[in-house]
């Protein structure tokens, strides 16, 4: 882990969540142990890769770095750096209204599909 030691783009920490650790765990969904989290603190993901040192900063040099958003504009390409510059627009309130009405419409149309395509598959 020293090779990620004062990295200004990278955190390896290690919690115990049967102790002090717990409310971070619950916070983020473990729920077994060992748990390997990685991404954005905002959107952890689980890893599912090998366990040894060599495969996890394989993994990391291959996988991790920044990606597109506000702080790292350059990295998106033009539809999603507009999309991202129109929503820095909007304030907190808004934005989370904006992804209500999205996930209410996905949950809402989503299931009527998938019965849509489970039908004309029987059709055929």
């Amino acid at each position: 882990m020293s090779d990620f030691k004062g990295s200004p783009t990278a955190l390896i920490a290690d919690v115990d969540c049967t102790t002090e650790g717990q409310p971070l765990c619950e916070k983020y969904g473990v729920q077994g142990y060992p748990t390997i989290k990685y991404g954005d603190v905002t959107d952890l993901k689980d890893y599912q890769g090998g366990r040894s040192y060599a495969d996890l900063k394989k993994f990391a040099e291959e996988n991790l770095g920044p990606t597109c958003g506000p702080d790292d504009l350059e990295l998106c390409d033009a539809g999603t750096r507009k999309k991202v510059e129109e929503y820095m627009q909007l304030d907190v309130t808004k934005l989370k209204e904006k992804i209500d009405t999205i996930v209410m419409k996905f949950e809402k149309d989503i299931p009527v599909m998938k019965k849509v395509i489970g039908y004309q598959k029987a059709k055929k």
